[in-house]
């Protein structure tokens, strides 16, 4: 078993900020490649810096607007096999880092860019987060009460699955094309396409139907009974997938209600099943419904809060939820490598690096010395 990762030997350098290009650069870290994440000082003090995403990473403050800036990172640029970016369309030309650019200086390399609407159409300009994303797709307009407004997620499905997740999925790819034909190439990520792919199954179902799929309103979101949350006797919440014949089947028979097996899918009586399923969940708290219905095989789960996702035990045997050591003697609880290679696995090799925490590190491994290192801080270069 490999202890240094699936990408060990591959370096990354990455330009981008907030959650997409930085969620996908921690996944190339995590599977053993280097990466060295870049920022300008203007950007320390914005609070945007999410440190939780920055582990088994380095970091470097740079100022590409300056000559020596662009100096500095075209030589990283010539030790690098990715470059990742999230700029909108035209901003890197404009810096003097664009993948023609780049591409001179290292032929083989894998530029990806990473923006809300494409490098091309007529939206690409248009400025936006993830929230915006989701309702361009389509895919927001699926979320939340019918006959109420769309409800934002708490999650990040924008920036962390279109965005982080398809660029990492995009690197991978370029980086085994180039194993065969020893090209780089430039990728394209636009976290509103995404998204779009997410839809495969509202596709399905309304090409099926010929009806515009609504909130709360479909196969797999409310309309059913036996795919739903409930609410428990203390305000808790739990969830039910019994969508195959023979988990509702159990389930029935366990609330004593073995009438509405064969009424599963039935409209005329949707909603009396709906309104039984609620009471009768209403009469015990999570914990007891725990107790009875998590080895009952019916497709059954409690909603937890984070902080009981944390101290989960599946979770910490699984190594989602694990403890490292800290920078200052103390254990820093980080989330865990969530792709299990029994060869090369990932790991968490060292905790979030601080805001260019490696600056002079990475100068002097470029042959830069103290005092010129220090004029460097001194003019804004870094």
């Amino acid at each position: 078993m490999s202890a240094n990762g699936a990408l060990s030997g591959v370096r990354v350098l990455d330009l981008s900020r907030l959650l997409p290009g930085p969620y996908c650069s921690m996944i190339l870290a995590d599977h053993g490649a280097e990466v060295i994440a870049i920022e300008g000082r203007r950007f320390r003090d914005d609070g945007f810096f999410v440190t939780t995403v920055n582990r088994n990473k380095k970091h470097m403050s740079l100022n590409l607007k300056t000559d020596e800036g662009r100096e500095i990172f075209f030589r990283l640029v010539e030790e690098a096999d990715v470059l990742i970016e999230g700029f909108r369309p035209g901003i890197v030309r404009k810096l003097g880092v664009d993948y023609g650019t780049v591409r001179k200086i290292s032929p083989e390399i894998i530029y990806c860019s990473i923006t809300g609407y494409g490098q091309t159409g007529a939206a690409r300009d248009r400025a936006g987060h993830d929230v915006n994303y989701l309702g361009y797709s389509g895919v927001l307009d699926l979320i939340g009460e019918p006959d109420r407004p769309p409800s934002i997620p708490g999650v990040q499905i924008a920036d962390i699955a279109a965005g982080g997740m398809n660029a990492a999925i995009g690197i991978l790819l370029a980086l085994l094309a180039r194993d065969k034909t020893g090209k780089g190439q430039y990728i394209d990520i636009s976290m509103t396409d995404g998204m779009a792919g997410l839809l495969p199954v509202a596709l399905f179902l309304y090409q099926r139907t010929g009806k515009i799929p609504g909130r709360a309103d479909g196969l797999l979101s409310h309309r059913y009974a036996c795919y739903n949350t409930y609410e428990t006797a203390d305000g808790r919440h739990l969830s039910v997938g019994a969508l195959e014949n023979r988990f509702w089947k159990r389930l029935c028979e366990h609330m004593k209600a073995p009438e509405y097996i064969p009424l599963q899918y039935d409209e005329g009586r949707r909603r009396e099943i709906l309104d039984f399923m609620r009471r009768a969940f209403r009469q015990k708290t999570l914990a007891e419904w725990d107790a009875q219905l998590s080895d009952l095989d019916v497709c059954y789960g409690p909603v937890r809060n984070l902080a009981e996702v944390l101290q989960d035990p599946l979770l910490r045997e699984r190594e989602m939820v694990v403890e490292i050591p800290g920078k200052n003697g103390d254990r820093a609880t980080v989330l865990g490598v969530p792709v299990k290679l029994s060869g090369t696995p990932g790991a968490v090799r060292t905790p979030p690096v601080e805001f260019g925490e490696s600056t002079a590190t990475l100068l002097r491994r470029l042959g830069y010395t103290g005092e010129k290192i220090k004029l460097l801080s001194a003019k804004g270069v870094i």
